[in-house]
């Protein structure tokens, strides 16, 4: 896989779970909001980072 598909699936990663942590938030989720939002912010995002 080249590497600029690699980076772009992290950042589709991160983007995928900050979307669907708000979405679920905005639904009135409890658990699994906070649980996809930081995954998103705190492991993805920064992997989506060191990885570009």
């Amino acid at each position: 896989m080249p590497a600029a598909t690699r980076r772009m699936l992290w950042w589709g990663l991160s983007a995928l779970s900050l979307i669907a942590g708000y979405a679920d938030l905005v639904r009135g989720g409890e658990t699994i909001a906070p649980i996809l939002l930081v995954l998103g912010y705190c492991i993805l995002v920064p992997v989506a980072i060191i990885k570009s």
